[in-house]
């Protein structure tokens, strides 16, 4: 059997792995072995491109040693840079990566124009991986500063729909140039290169922090169309097959987020949404007093209560308190306490985000109920534990048309018996507004660090 043979074979190998990977994805049980597996697949296809593809001119030994060199690279600080990851920072890391990909297509374009000028077909596909590609990497950074901190508050620039769409249309219409006379000179490309990294930047910069889970997912799916387009560009099928599967996987999760967030996704394309300028104070209409609760009258509520629902939020994730939260589930259960788990599908601050914290604390993945499925349970909770979560159980989102939340898909925590919040401080939730639940009178406040007080309650059940 021949190299290309084997090439081939080791593609399809590939191929059949990032499906089977794809679609264990989709359950909690099974996506850490569908990660795996997609990973064998991945090293596989880069292994057997490097060993087994045959380019028509020779090419020098050292060079191997260098692609060798920066795969062992890539892959050492990869490696490191997620085992020493917080949990708090897994969706930074996701824009973080996810921008390495797209800057990845951009520079394939750059590189590789010169020797495709001849080829109109070629061509496009290096114009198509360059454009998204650019736009994905710079939209990714800014996605990374601001979920980082770094870039606290969304930019609105004075006329910024315009702007931005004007900006858009001469980079196609840049693009469509260049496909149709390709030019010899690089100029052209690498004007396309900075409108689209303009672009980018333009594109998510006025967002706000509490749309960045439809961000992300819009971003991943631009990565995995650009990776399609090399695929493309090189008759790779491998690099095909993954880019569009990621792509594929990436707008589907999109559409999905924008119905949690009740956003069209032309408005999350060209509407700059998610803007948080809004205060607090204004429009709220917030009125009402807060009561507060010390960790014993909480034991003793969720002690004696039959039906226990726990709605987690980016603040379990900020006091690393999934562990605490996985033990009183565990002591609660023993007592003969039915426990479940409350997941919105922007809880947190990427798709996802809550599953995986709570996989991290071995929490059987049969307790975590999504959203559509646990608002008609809260009826019958005698008490709902809200840890760190905010903007996901604001009832503003379906009675105060003035909020910036609005409309949004939000846990019916208020139809519960008793609401225990445990959060730091009335300081509002990422989307910058006050939430009506905590003046409810069913509410109770426990004020302080999620773990800490959690720890507390445990310890107060345990003498009981």
């Amino acid at each position: 059997m021949n190299a290309q043979a084997l090439l081939n074979i080791a593609y399809l190998f590939a191929a059949i792995t990032f499906m089977t990977g794809m679609k264990m994805l989709g359950s909690p049980k099974t996506a850490r072995r569908g990660n795996q597996i997609a990973a064998v697949g991945m090293a596989v296809a880069v292994l057997a491109t490097l060993f087994l593809y045959k380019p028509d001119h020779e090419v020098p030994a050292y060079v191997y040693g260098l692609i060798l060199l920066a795969i062992l690279t890539g892959t050492f600080i990869g490696w490191y840079i997620a085992v020493k990851v917080e949990m708090t920072k897994m969706p930074e890391l996701v824009s973080f990566f996810n921008g390495m990909g797209g800057a990845t297509a951009a520079l394939i374009g750059l590189l590789e124009y010169p020797h495709y000028t001849d080829s109109a077909y070629k061509t496009a596909m290096i114009v198509a991986g360059l454009l998204i590609g650019s736009v994905s990497f710079a939209g990714s950074m800014i996605a990374w500063a601001k979920l980082n901190g770094t870039m606290r508050k969304p930019v609105r620039l004075p006329k910024y729909n315009i702007w931005n769409t004007l900006i858009l249309l001469a980079a196609l219409a840049l693009a469509v140039y260049i496909v149709a006379e390709r030019p010899q000179s690089p100029v052209y490309l690498y004007a396309l290169f900075l409108l689209s990294l303009i672009y980018g930047v333009m594109f998510v910069l006025p967002i706000g922090g509490a749309d960045m889970p439809v961000v992300i997912s819009l971003l991943n799916s631009f990565t995995g169309l650009a990776a399609a387009f090399g695929g493309f560009l090189y008759d790779n099928m491998a690099m095909l097959t993954g880019g569009v599967l990621v792509g594929s996987a990436g707008t589907i999760l999109t559409i999905a987020m924008t119905k949690a967030m009740n956003r069209s996704l032309k408005n999350v394309i060209f509407g700059a949404f998610g803007d948080t300028d809004l205060t607090a104070e204004e429009g709220s209409g917030v009125k009402g007093t807060v009561k507060s609760i010390n960790p014993s009258d909480a034991a003793i509520l969720l002690n004696y209560a039959n039906n226990v629902i726990i709605v987690p939020g980016y603040g379990l994730a900020v006091a690393q308190a999934q562990h605490a939260i996985h033990e009183l589930e565990e002591l609660l259960e023993k007592k003969g306490v039915n426990v479940k788990y409350a997941i919105h599908p922007v809880a947190g601050r990427m798709p996802g985000h809550m599953n995986v914290l709570l996989a991290e604390a071995n929490v059987d993945y049969d307790k975590l109920v999504d959203m559509d499925d646990i608002n008609p349970q809260f009826k019958n909770a005698d008490v709902v534990l809200v840890v760190g979560a905010n903007d996901v159980v604001n009832p503003a989102a379906k009675k105060n048309p003035a909020s910036p939340i609005y409309g949004m898909p939000v846990l019916d925590v208020e139809d519960a018996k008793n609401v225990i919040v445990l959060k730091r401080s009335m300081k509002p939730g990422y989307a910058g507004i006050d939430n009506e639940l905590f003046y409810n009178p069913k509410t109770s406040m426990l004020f302080g660090d999620a773990k800490d007080s959690i720890t507390k309650i445990i310890n107060e059940i345990k003498n009981m």
